[in-house]
């Protein structure tokens, strides 16, 4: 572990890290020269080891840690190996996400607790942990993802629409209370992006999606990507309590 330390480079912590747009991120924080943390659901290790090595294939070396990031003890313990292990973490990317779609109607109140307590709550467990000391050294990059439905709202996504727009509170919130500390806190809304998700609605559906979509297309995962290696970049210090909407014109705050 000495050696990684010695390397003295920055080290990135994302959620949801073997996921379409996950995975894709930790590829550009790698680019970037960062030593990235790939967090996988602790409920899924034996496909995140899988892909672990699929990564490792293409020469992306990604050090794998698992967690749920719904409870805060787990968050607290993996937090404190990569801090053991690794050193100090300097950039967070809260990606990991979850749905439970129906009519708010027909809504069981399980599914409206586990997509608030993992897409919002999550955050907080995951960004509680690493606030105080990015603060304390003086630099930290924190991108929470949310959506553009929780810009807008969706039908049936009454749930995942509510956490992803709460983001933009805490997103805001952090920002001015870390602002005078070196650490910036912004979040990004991606809206339809060709991930393998995606890529499987039928094809007669993602047509109609696409034809709501102003620039003609689904958006690509290195677009999203690109902006989260430009929000975390040790230029962009000045970029504070924003979000950036990735939808190719659907919706226009």
């Amino acid at each position: 572990m000495g050696d990684k330390k010695s390397m003295n480079k920055r080290i990135a912590i994302v959620t949801g890290a073997n996921g379409g747009l996950g995975e894709t991120m930790c590829k550009g924080l790698h680019d970037q020269g960062r030593l990235v943390i790939a967090a996988c659901y602790d409920q899924e290790e034996e496909s995140a080891r899988q892909w672990h090595n699929d990564m490792k294939a293409q020469d992306y070396e990604f050090e794998l840690v698992f967690v749920d990031i719904a409870n805060f003890d787990s968050c607290t313990a993996m937090h404190e190996q990569v801090r053991r292990e690794f050193g100090q973490v300097s950039i967070l990317v809260n990606n990991a996400g979850i749905t439970r779609d129906s009519a708010f109607k027909k809504m069981p109140k399980d599914n409206w607790d586990a997509v608030l307590t993992t897409n919002l709550d999550g955050i907080f467990n995951m960004t509680r942990p690493v606030f105080e000391s990015m603060c304390e050294s003086g630099w930290g990059r924190i991108v929470n993802i949310s959506s553009l439905n929780g810009e807008k709202g969706q039908f049936g996504q009454a749930n995942y629409s509510a956490a992803k727009s709460g983001i933009y509170g805490l997103t805001k919130t952090l920002a001015q209370e870390s602002a005078r500390k070196g650490v910036t806190v912004n979040s990004i809304s991606p809206g339809y992006i060709a991930t393998s998700m995606v890529m499987a609605i039928k094809e007669e559906i993602r047509n109609q999606i696409i034809a709501g979509i102003p620039v003609g297309r689904l958006g690509d995962p290195e677009e999203v990507a690109r902006v989260v290696t430009f929000l975390t970049d040790d230029m962009s210090g000045f970029i504070t309590g924003e979000d950036i909407a990735i939808n190719g014109g659907q919706y226009m705050s």
